[in-house]
C-alpha cells in the first residue's frame, strides 16, 4: 500500500506544483520545504488531497511537518492512518 500511496502523491505533487511529469525532478525523501516545492497554501491544498483521496480525517495535531514533508513521510502517515505498521 505504500508504494501505491507514494506512486499517487508523487504524481500529484510533480503535476500540481512543480508542473512537470519528470520523475527525476523529485525524490521521494525530498523535503517540500526545504526544496521549495510546496509553500503554506500549497500544503494545505496537499492535506485537502490526502484526506479526500485516501479517505482518511487528518485531525489537527497531526499537522506537522513529520507527517508531510516528503513523499515517502506522506506515504508514512497514511499508511499509519489506515492501520497498517
Amino acid at each position: 500500500m505504500m508504494e501505491e500511496a507514494s506512486g499517487k502523491i508523487r504524481k500529484h505533487i510533480l503535476e500540481n506544483f512543480m508542473f512537470t511529469e519528470d520523475e527525476t525532478a523529485l525524490s521521494n525523501d525530498d523535503s517540500f520545504l526545504e526544496k521549495g516545492v510546496i509553500d503554506s497554501t500549497g500544503m494545505l491544498e496537499l492535506i485537502a488531497f490526502i484526506g479526500d483521496g485516501f479517505q482518511i480525517t487528518i485531525e489537527d495535531d497531526e499537522l506537522i511537518p513529520d507527517n508531510f514533508d516528503s513523499v515517502n513521510r506522506v506515504a508514512a502517515f497514511i499508511q499509519r492512518k489506515k492501520g497498517g505498521h
